[in-house]
């Protein structure tokens, strides 16, 4: 029994590290770079399309890319249906607080 839970636990954190089938690294950094430069969300039409074109991929692997970044919590799922990222320039800014005098 105790052999069967250390099992389960070892498959879910290494489940976590592998790549959706037919993505890359490669992949996810274009994925990246291309939702980063259209301000970090995708989530409509007009979000898809130009990440569509600087990356190359077709909708169905976007949407993959994308779930597998919400899983990582590298992306947040938006009320909308849509994801941000919430890592490198799309991290969460946050206010330094205010100095004590």
């Amino acid at each position: 029994m105790k052999k069967t839970a250390i099992a389960m636990v070892a498959v879910a954190l290494v489940s976590g590290c592998i790549l959706p089938e037919g993505v890359t690294e490669e992949d996810l950094l274009s994925f990246d770079a291309a939702v980063t430069s259209i301000g970090c969300d995708l989530a409509t039409e007009s979000d898809y399309l130009p990440v569509e074109l600087q990356t190359g991929m077709p909708r169905e692997k976007l949407v993959t890319v994308a779930q597998y970044k919400v899983d990582q919590g590298e992306a947040v799922t938006l009320s909308n249906g849509g994801v941000r990222l919430v890592t490198g320039a799309c991290a969460p800014k946050t206010e330094a607080a205010p100095a004590a005098t």
